[in-house]
């Protein structure tokens, strides 16, 4: 190892210019097997928010550590300074660093699309409302557009988690702007598709979009682009022909009339039997409660037989974990582990991250029934 002389920069002291980033393993693999250089990072965050580094497909809270020794940021000389007499070259100490930025695993912050997007739903009948109203009776003015550009730049998630909270959210984009459709309306759609692939006996697996679009698009006016969009949502659209997520379908059309009995339940029953005549006999076998997990509480009653089911989606609840555990021990004051789990899945990176959260919000409990989850005093 060859000996290097130390020193200072000569000239004014400047101001700490370099920051130190600690890859998790994961990333440094990234960056290693990167030999084109299309590799992207993009450091996401308003003046009130903090930082996050987003990659293709996943987000990190970027956390300062204090390190108990410092480091020496060294750059080797210009050639023409290296001094002449002597073996040895200088080496020059360019900063002193006592931290580093350290990447950790974050929940992307897509919750902000609801109260953005707020009042630029997009509804049966008042799809192109024109902002200004006519007459005596002006219709309510609609907010400013939201662009999917603007949410790519502004909402701190990756690309591509972007892109899955639109599918997911069931968010259209419309003349490049972003627009909710209502679930009514979404709930129409699906059924109306339902109605037309046994109308035009088209196999779900492969049916032909040309024809189903058509036959919707004429028959119930609902624009073409919307109708591509909802088939991309709930199956894969490739080559004209459409392969349904049977799954996806029957779970929304069963939210979709769920949704309906948020302040009085519905006998499970009664549910199941709305539900499979809605999908049709075609599809009725595969509908499951199970489909609907973390958007429903179940509850018996002297008054009435079986389970009786009431809307409870997870997407109503708060996104910061403690108003969410307090929301939900408000609503049950013990939860078994099993049924608390799916109401915490929006705001965890996984499963460790949840057990982190319920020793933090809550205190377990062990019985013959399992494991219980009660408020945790404060």
């Amino acid at each position: 190892m060859p000996d290097l002389d130390i020193k200072f920069p000569g000239g004014p002291s400047q101001q700490s210019s370099y920051r130190l980033l600690e890859l998790p393993s994961e990333l440094l693999k990234l960056v290693e097997s990167s030999a084109d250089n299309d590799l992207r990072f993009t450091i996401k965050g308003a003046p009130d928010e903090d930082a996050v580094l987003c990659t293709e497909n996943k987000t990190y809270t970027l956390r300062s550590v204090v390190l108990s020794n410092s480091v020496l940021v060294m750059t080797p000389p210009k050639r023409d300074t290296v001094e002449a007499d002597g073996d040895r070259e200088a080496v020059v100490i360019r900063d002193t660093l006592g931290e580093i930025l350290e990447l950790v695993p974050a929940v992307p912050k897509l919750h902000r699309l609801k109260g953005l997007l707020r009042g630029m739903e997009w509804e049966e009948g008042h799809e192109d409302e024109d902002d200004e109203g006519e007459g005596d009776s002006p219709k309510p003015q609609k907010r400013q557009g939201y662009s999917y550009e603007q949410a790519k730049s502004e909402i701190q998630s990756s690309e591509e988690e972007l892109r899955r909270a639109l599918r997911e959210r069931h968010i259209l984009v419309i003349d490049g702007n972003l627009r909710p459709l209502t679930p009514s309306y979404l709930l129409t759609i699906l059924e109306l598709l339902l109605i037309q692939l046994v109308s035009l006996s088209q196999d779900h697996q492969s049916a032909a979009v040309t024809d189903l679009i058509r036959s919707i698009e004429d028959d119930h006016d609902i624009k073409r682009e919307v109708i591509i969009q909802v088939m991309e949502w709930f199956g894969k659209v490739s080559s004209n022909k459409w392969r349904m997520d049977v799954e996806a379908v029957v779970t929304q059309v069963g939210l979709g009339i769920l949704r309906h009995y948020k302040d009085e339940p519905i006998a499970e029953e009664e549910l199941l039997a709305t539900w499979r005549k809605a999908v049709g006999d075609k599809f009725a076998s595969q509908i499951s409660l199970a489909l609907l997990l973390g958007n429903y509480l179940t509850s018996t009653s002297p008054f009435a037989s079986g389970l009786q089911i009431l809307y409870f989606p997870q997407s109503e609840l708060p996104t910061d974990p403690s108003a969410r555990f307090a929301d939900l021990f408000l609503t049950r004051s013990k939860w078994k582990a099993v049924d608390i789990a799916p109401f915490l899945a929006d705001i965890v990176v996984d499963n460790k991250d949840r057990d982190k959260l319920l020793l933090k919000y809550a205190r377990a409990q062990t019985d013959k029934e399992g494991i219980w989850y009660t408020a945790r005093a404060r």
